[in-house]
């Protein structure tokens, strides 16, 4: 599957659109993926998920298990991780903190790859990644749908991504004109949780 493959199931979905948003991560963007547009659709999201699976083997060799940050990469962890034949487990916040909470746990040294649904920055990922290593996973890769970053996203392991974008993203004191004249929409999860 190819990025421009990738694009299209958002674009066939409704999940890519433009105007003027505040991401996750706070940046500013023209462009925004509603990812859950695309993940409610099993089928569709089968087929993305599937194609991360044999991208995530093809790169970095088999795992013992996927693990997600919570809430955005259940939906891709679980999906991914069933292609590829382990368990899903997620990572909450706690505290401000990613953690393993409700039973689930890593055995040392276990094969990891922390899976994502989508990345600008890699905060979410490294945060994802402190909290796996912390419990003693050895995390082989990160893999998302789709990379924003256009590939400068560093999460500290290697990124595996279906799909690699190159979409602006500016901090709030650094919009180009074009960008602040249009009405902001927040659709971003991050503010969400606080």
């Amino acid at each position: 599957m190819t990025s421009e493959d990738v694009l299209n199931e958002f674009r066939d979905a409704g999940a890519l659109r433009e105007g003027h948003f505040v991401l996750s991560s706070g940046l500013h963007s023209p462009v925004f993926l509603q990812k859950n547009l695309v993940f409610m659709d099993a089928a569709r999201c089968a087929r993305l998920c599937k194609a991360l699976a044999e991208k995530i083997v093809a790169t970095v060799g088999p795992v013992d298990v996927a693990i997600s940050p919570a809430v955005g990469g259940i939906i891709p962890g679980y999906e991914t991780a069933r292609w590829l034949g382990v368990p899903s487990m997620y990572v909450e916040r706690e505290g401000g903190e990613f953690k393993l909470r409700r039973g689930f746990h890593v055995e040392p040294g276990q094969k990891v790859v922390m899976v994502e649904d989508i990345v600008t920055t890699g905060l979410s990922s490294r945060e994802c990644i402190a909290a796996i290593k912390a419990a003693g996973g050895d995390v082989l890769a990160a893999a998302c749908i789709v990379d924003r970053s256009g590939g400068r996203a560093d999460v500290g392991v290697p990124l595996v991504a279906l799909a690699t974008l190159d979409v602006p993203a500016y901090p709030a004191d650094a919009l180009p004109s074009e960008l602040a004249a249009l009405p902001v929409e927040d659709p971003g999860s991050r503010r969400l949780a606080k």
